[in-house]
């Protein structure tokens, strides 16, 4: 399941009813959090143990549901970074704004592990 944040509502609404521009990002990163994102940010993004943010590409929609079309892959972590429960896309590779979250199947990621969505396995939902 995911939701859009405040950021991204806003922008699509000046956008769509409104006529005022917004520009899609160019690359989407996935971020990978230990405590929840909600609609304003927040949340507890992993940091360090070689921890970054990942580009991912979706195909096209669904009945307004996207899938990630390639693996995306975190790591190997060089520290542990506990247990990962919920995912965001972002603007940037650093900073940026929260565009849409959600929550996963909780992963333990530990010294030397990685973390993988396999092809199709992140939904992002428009509806």
């Amino acid at each position: 399941m995911s939701a859009m944040t405040n950021y991204l509502e806003t922008a699509l609404a000046n956008h769509v009813l409104r006529n005022t521009s917004y520009t899609s990002p160019t690359t989407i990163y996935v971020g990978l959090f230990t405590g929840a994102p909600g609609e304003a940010g927040g949340g507890t993004e992993v940091s360090g143990g070689s921890y970054a943010r990942q580009v991912a590409a979706f195909g096209a929609p669904t009945d307004g549901v996207c899938l990630n079309s390639g693996a995306i892959t975190f790591g190997p972590a060089s520290a542990s970074w506990g247990t990962v429960t919920h995912f965001a896309l972002f603007d940037a590779v650093s900073s940026g704004n929260m565009l849409i979250y959600g929550s996963i199947t909780s992963k333990t990621v530990g010294d030397g592990d990685t973390a993988t969505f396999a092809a199709g396995q992140l939904s992002v939902a428009f509806q």
